[in-house]
């Protein structure tokens, strides 16, 4: 009948949607992609990238790169939002509320990061490539957020 009963999982569809949105990022450095979802519906998605109307990083240049500052450190001096801020502030400016949503990310989140998706509520994060933020860990664990790596031997 044509039907596909080798379809992919909801989680494998969300992470591999994430890995696509990172596409779209501006960042020199690292390409992030990040979607909220609740009950199978994507709410929201962001990738890393400087804000509206302000020069991308591949336009003017990456500070960050300039300066030789190591990743993980003075995040400050970044011009981009990360992609998990960005899929936030996407369902913020939308009216969608995400309290109880899952995060799908490329990349495991920063502790910026980390403080935002404690304050909004999102329960669980999946994410394929660790980053090392002990902070984040701490935070995310202290307050219940469970934690899935995807460790899918497939190609995303």
């Amino acid at each position: 009948m044509g039907y596909n009963m080798n379809r992919i999982s909801w989680d494998e569809y969300f992470m591999k949607t994430a890995f696509l949105i990172s596409q779209r990022s501006t960042c020199l450095r690292r390409a992030v992609g990040a979607v909220l979802v609740k009950d199978n519906r994507i709410l929201s998605t962001g990738y890393n990238g400087a804000p509206k109307g302000i020069k991308h990083c591949y336009d003017r240049g990456c500070l960050r790169i300039e300066l030789n500052i190591p990743s993980g450190e003075q995040h400050q001096m970044c011009r981009g939002l990360h992609a998990e801020q960005n899929a936030i502030i996407q369902a913020a400016t939308s009216g969608i509320n995400i309290k109880g949503s899952v995060m799908y990310c490329t990349t495991f989140p920063c502790s910026i990061c980390a403080k935002m998706i404690i304050n909004t509520g999102i329960k669980e994060i999946y994410y394929k490539k660790f980053y090392n933020d002990i902070l984040s860990i701490e935070l995310l664990n202290e307050a219940g957020i469970r934690l899935i790596e995807w460790r899918k031997d497939e190609k995303i």
